[in-house]
């Protein structure tokens, strides 16, 4: 039986709900190519924490969004 575990489903659906409550959902929809691509860096610098990951992603998002 084959599993696959994506490193990414937790932090992307941390930072989607966090956008939803700051009411950047349609900029985090927006958003969503850049950060994958943001976090397969960071990944492939070698970071695996969940919740370094989820900071940030939703910095990232929040960057380029334009949100204070």
């Amino acid at each position: 039986m084959h599993t696959e575990i994506n490193i990414f489903d937790k932090p992307i659906e941390r930072i989607r709900k966090t956008c939803q409550l700051m009411g950047l959902g349609a900029d985090f929809d927006r958003k969503l190519p850049e950060l994958e691509n943001h976090l397969e860096g960071l990944v492939a610098e070698g970071e695996t924490s969940d919740e370094r990951l989820t900071v940030s992603g939703l910095s990232f998002v929040r960057q380029a969004c334009g949100a204070a």
